[in-house]
Parts: C-alpha cells; structure tokens; sequence
C-alpha cells in the first residue's frame, strides 16, 4: 500500500506504446470495453471505476483539466502522476493498461473507410433471404433480414436503414475477426446461431439541454 499523502497531477504525456499486432479502431474500442466491462468485477470500487473511465476518456480527448477535476472529485490519489496507478482514499489499488490512455504507434486504417460506398445493391432475384444475429457495442441485440448474395457493405446499409446506425459508424466483427466491406455474406460461412459483433464508432450525441431562462431580479 502507498503512502496516501504521496500525490502527484495528472501528466499531460500521453503513454507510447506498440501493439503486438496492426490494430484497428474498433479493435482497440473493443478491446477497452471489454477492459471496462470486467475490470470492477476483480477489485475495488465501482463508483472509483466510474470515475477513472470518465478520467481516462477526457485525458485522451486532451481535455487535461476535465481529467484532473475528476481525479480530485473522487479523491483519487498518482503517487506518479499518471492513470495507469492509482489509489483510492481506502488505499485500494487500481491499474489502468495503456490502451485505455491512449491509442497505439502501430494504428492502421480499416479498409472500410477508404472504400466508397458506391457498389450497387445486388438485384434482389439473387441469393436467399436470411435473417443475421447482431450484438451492437450499445447493448442492442436484434435480427436483420439479408441475402447471401449481400457483401458486408449492403450489409451495414440495411442496419442504417433499420436502426439509424451509419454505415461509416459501423464495425463488424465475427469470431473476434474484423469483416471487410467487400465480403459477402455466402463466403463467411456463418451458421445460423452465431452472432455477428458490430461495435458503433460514433453514437449519436444526445441532445444539449436549453439554456434556462434567466431570472430578473
């Protein structure tokens, strides 16, 4: 256990790290919800938890000061001035891995991104209608009407238009393997009750509240 009174701010030098293989957006994001989903379940306190993801998201987002208010808010102690070891005022101990800080040296662009979105609908005579299990990163599980004869792309389309979800927003997963735009759904082989993972890049933004009417004196 460390000295309480031991306190440092918060840095502003972002952790460098390598992955050990190519990693793409959605697999990091993956990778940290999976980390945030399991990691109050081992020690420590969920409401400290909470507090150090809300943390570690600003100080990506290079809000510094945001993460530093937060830290002090919760009465969290950096005997080195850094996320990645930190302290409750109970002195429990709580270790946050570098993914969740920042993102890796070794980023690589997803394919989808850089492929237009302009590979026309394939005619509606060809292939047989299925229905596909989806998982969305939001919580949301549903069933989506396809042909095998749609590539991953009109896949991502047809969630659009059920769900709202951009395309652009949309990454698929199965079986922990990232799916190409161009894929279709016949060459995946996926059987009926399997699950495809689709992680949302970019939720929509809630809505700001008015501003309240001030009152005159």
């Amino acid at each position: 256990m460390v000295a309480l009174g031991r306190n440092q701010a918060l840095k502003r030098e972002k952790p460098k790290w390598k992955s050990d293989y190519p990693m793409t957006d959605g697999q990091l994001r993956s990778k940290r919800d999976e980390f945030w989903d399991t990691a109050p379940a081992f020690e420590g306190r969920k409401e400290i938890w909470d507090a150090l993801k809300a943390a570690a998201q600003a100080f990506e987002s290079n809000d510094h000061e945001l993460a530093q208010a937060i830290i002090d808010g919760a009465s969290i102690t950096l005997p080195h001035g850094a996320l990645t070891e930190c302290y409750d005022e109970l002195g429990n101990r709580y270790q946050l891995p570098v993914y969740c800080l920042s993102p890796p040296v070794n980023m690589i662009e997803e394919k989808s991104e850089l492929e237009p979105l302009e590979v026309p609908d394939p005619p509606l005579s060809e292939g047989q209608e299925c229905q596909l299990r989806l998982r969305l990163s939001t919580g949301h599980d549903l069933r989506l009407a396809v042909r095998t004869t749609d590539t991953v792309q009109h896949m991502k389309r047809r969630l659009q238009a059920q769900e709202g979800v951009a395309a652009s927003a949309q990454r698929w997963f199965f079986s922990g393997r990232p799916l190409t735009d161009k894929m279709k759904l016949e060459e995946l082989k996926i059987s009926r009750d399997y699950v495809v993972q689709v992680i949302v890049t970019q939720p929509p933004a809630p809505a700001l509240p008015q501003n309240p009417t001030p009152v005159e004196n």
